[in-house]
């Protein structure tokens, strides 16, 4: 007979649709003064919306960011730097793969090879 516990597994974050996302921070930020913290007013919030705390609270967080409320970068300079690092990436790969074609072609034209 099979034990009967439920073993917890880590799963990967649920991707929340954009109007969800909005409507939950908006939630928030309308609460907000009636709890001591953003984590707090998070807290209160996300089971009414089945979310996770710590997903809405980053939302809250970024969404201030993007307000000019606090510090931090933006969602627009976050997408850049994503971006830019997509391409750094690529960049050095095909870096990688000339210096392997020039060392390839170096050797196959070396005249003490024949």
């Amino acid at each position: 007979m099979p034990l009967s516990f439920e073993r917890k597994i880590a799963t990967m974050p649920k991707k929340y649709p954009a109007e969800v996302r909005e409507r939950a921070v908006r939630m928030v930020l309308e609460r907000l003064s009636e709890y001591p913290s953003v984590y707090a007013a998070c807290k209160a919030v996300a089971p009414k919306l089945d979310v996770g705390p710590e997903a809405l609270r980053r939302w809250v967080v970024q969404a201030q960011v993007d307000a000019g409320q606090k510090d931090g970068p933006t969602t627009d300079e976050l997408e850049e730097l994503k971006a830019l690092r997509a391409e750094v990436r690529d960049l050095k790969e095909a870096n990688e793969i000339l210096k392997a074609a020039s060392i390839f072609f170096a050797r196959e034209l070396d005249p003490r090879r024949r």
